[in-house]
């Protein structure tokens, strides 16, 4: 094959899937190669230990019926290591094999340390004109012909007859000037342009994957965004997001911003606004409830249950808690009733009516003895209430602390970057670059709109005291200490 290469390994895998946490091998083929000249070839099947989907069966041809009697990974580990060990693993999409490959060896105890080649990229490198550089393009492009597409031999055969042809097409040392570069650089996916690597900063910043449209695949923050966007690739076999995520990835983008709390806030906003497919988590936007205490004990219910839209973020002196369902608040009330023996058909959690307290009509926790009485009578209103509200003190919402509205500043030293996050009751006003942003910003008469991720983040910040600066009435130092 190439003579400069001394060990070369081309090889090919089929699965049960595409996550190598949840999936497993059911083929492996390779043909190797020492200074040129092919050595061996081997193939086997895999008995993966679980069933293979139907639609893989479809594609590949491997059934369960086929597998059945295969040896195991750990059967056949010993062998293919002594194939593998010490050479070049080049493969179509390199990281879903080796990705495979790591896993299986991992659960045996053991750590596969291996160098590889992506002959997607190769083929992006040799052949930049082409748009698609999968095995079909391929096959169409030049030619090339398999009897048995989609299986590891017939597969590996494919890139063996593809490499050979661009050896005679190209010259061997093209092809071998481009594999050097491939195996100087670093392990990306092989639908990302490394060039990328050269421009984003190993500071503080969001960055944002992209597919084959213009929604982003994922969104993530972090304080050295170079250092972070590179442990993704790095590690993309040891989760099945990670893996998608890989595969899916052409692009990368990046906002920089002056430090962690910037990059926080805007990795907040985007994952909302924007709604990539992998922050499921962070980009749910349910509605927002919180327990509000009625102003007297003679009021019922004693608790209401309310959304985000009758949350003043100017007043917290009546609102205890946040919840993301309507549940989590009635199951908290609930408990609460419970551990401090209060009346859960007063408080709201029992259908709670007009009736105020000593109507005679005890509810049904009284009746098992797990609430003081406040409804038969037993226990006073003013009481009762009081015990309410001390029992409510740990979810007390804390006020805002400052008269008015403040700026944290953040500064990077190493790129000179200097930001200001004005902040008011809990809600972020706006973020500026310099002190003419400032002052429009602070001129301009802004709706405060609670949102839980920045009280949250205020609530680490605002420790930082060294870094907050008072807008009630900022002197013109402030306008000019960007």
């Amino acid at each position: 094959m190439f003579s400069n290469l001394p060990h070369l390994v081309v090889l090919d895998l089929e699965t049960t899937g595409d996550s190598p946490l949840h999936d497993r091998i059911t083929e492996v083929a390779l043909v190797r190669f020492e200074n040129g000249i092919e050595t061996d070839r081997w193939e086997t099947l895999v008995n993966p230990g679980v069933g293979i989907p139907p639609f893989i069966s479809r594609l590949t041809g491997i059934t369960n019926e086929m597998v059945k009697d295969a040896p195991a990974f750990d059967e056949i580990a010993h062998k293919l290591y002594g194939y593998i060990e010490g050479a070049v693993l080049a493969a179509h999409n390199v990281r879903f094999d080796h990705g495979f490959l790591k896993s299986e060896f991992r659960r045996l105890g053991a750590v596969l340390r291996q160098k590889v080649m992506c002959t997607v990229k190769l083929s992006r490198r040799l052949y930049p004109e082409h748009r698609s550089h999968g095995l079909d393009a391929i096959m169409q492009r030049h030619s090339l012909v398999t009897c048995d597409r989609h299986r590891a031999m017939g597969d590996v055969n494919l890139l063996v007859a593809y490499l050979a042809l661009a050896k005679r097409e190209l010259g061997e040392k093209r092809v071998l000037d481009e594999v050097a570069a491939l195996l100087k650089g670093p392990s990306l996916p092989a639908g990302l342009d490394a060039a990328f690597l050269d421009e984003i900063p190993d500071s503080a910043g969001v960055y944002l994957f992209y597919g084959e449209n213009n929604l982003p695949l994922y969104i993530g923050k972090s304080v050295t965004l170079r250092s972070r966007v590179m442990s993704h690739f790095s590690g993309d076999h040891s989760s099945s997001k990670a893996m998608r995520i890989g595969q899916q990835v052409n692009r990368v983008e990046w906002i920089e911003t002056a430090g962690e709390l910037g990059a926080l806030l805007v990795e907040s906003s985007l994952i909302k606004e924007r709604q990539p497919i992998h922050n499921r988590r962070l980009r749910l936007t349910r509605t927002l409830f919180s327990l509000s205490l009625a102003g007297g004990p003679d009021q019922v219910p004693l608790i209401n249950i309310v959304t985000e839209d009758d949350i003043d973020p100017a007043r917290f002196d009546h609102l205890f808690g946040f919840f993301r369902s309507k549940k989590a608040a009635i199951d908290t009330l609930r408990k609460i009733a419970l551990d401090n023996r209060l009346c859960p058909r007063l408080i709201g959690v029992e259908g709670a009516s007009a009736q105020g307290a000593g109507t005679g009509n005890p509810c049904f926790a009284y009746q098992i003895k797990r609430c003081d009485g406040v409804c038969a009578g037993k226990e006073s209103a003013e009481l009762h209430y009081l015990r309410l509200k001390q029992a409510l003190i740990p979810l007390r919402l804390r006020p805002w602390p400052y008269p008015g509205r403040i700026g944290f500043r953040e500064f990077n030293e190493v790129s000179g970057r200097s930001q200001l996050h004005v902040f008011d009751k809990w809600c972020h006003l706006g973020t500026v670059q310099n002190g003419e942003e400032l002052e429009d910003l602070l001129q301009t008469r802004s709706s405060l709109s609670f949102d839980l991720d920045v009280y949250n983040l205020l609530q680490k910040s605002l420790r930082k005291s060294a870094a907050i600066i008072s807008l009630e009435s900022p002197s013109r130092s402030v306008y000019h200490s960007f």
